[in-house]
């Protein structure tokens, strides 16, 4: 990773909840690895993190080629200016930011004029990017969940299978299926009941 120093401003990281906190481990562990030469790393980051650029630039009103060209540029920026980071917790955060100023960039090269009135245009893409952070704070709690729920959870839910093609897939009977959908299910909301709840502290300044 290059150690060119970023002038952006690093994203301050509120107080975390525990499955923030856990999703926050995860990509600072991401970064250490990543930093550390682990070929591995920096496709799972991409991986990881590349429905979330794409959605905030499909947000931003952009047209897939275009969306192409901010996932290009966004990662291009995260591989060369990782080691500027301050706060590895901040992974997330830094992306988003880097991912709404890249789409802003891409809106004026193509010329395209906002809305006469930038406050309501601002408040859909906040409206947008609220949806996106609800979406991926589902998925973080359902990377938290145990196996063997987590599985039937993603394949019902997710992947859209019925209970029959998700029995036959675990080797699994539908009875069994319906019962892991179920407690799943209250696993994760209580998942994300405790993610929704206030945490104490202050925001920490990555």
């Amino acid at each position: 990773m290059s150690g060119v120093a970023s002038a952006q401003r690093q994203p301050h990281v509120p107080a975390a909840t525990p499955v923030e906190d856990r999703a926050r481990q995860r990509d600072a562990l991401l970064v250490r690895r990543c930093r550390a030469g682990d070929p591995s790393a920096w496709p799972a980051l991409v991986d990881h993190f590349s429905s979330y650029v794409y959605a905030i630039a499909i947000g931003f009103g952009l047209g897939d080629d275009r969306a192409d060209d901010v996932f290009q540029e966004v990662f291009t920026r995260v591989f060369t200016r990782l080691d500027s980071l301050r706060d590895e917790r901040a992974l997330k955060p830094w992306i988003a930011q880097l991912a709404r100023r890249v789409a802003v960039d891409r809106l004026r090269l193509d010329a395209r004029e906002l809305p006469s009135d930038a406050s309501t245009f601002e408040l859909a893409a906040e409206r947008d990017l609220t949806e996106i952070e609800l979406a991926m704070v589902v998925r973080e709690a359902l990377d938290c969940l145990d196996e063997p729920f987590r599985e039937v959870i993603r394949r019902f839910f997710i992947a859209d299978e019925s209970y029959r093609a998700i029995g036959e897939a675990l080797g699994l009977p539908p009875g069994t299926v319906a019962s892991r959908i179920s407690r799943g299910l209250v696993m994760l909301r209580e998942a994300l009941e405790e993610e929704a709840q206030p945490a104490a502290g202050g925001d920490i300044d990555g």
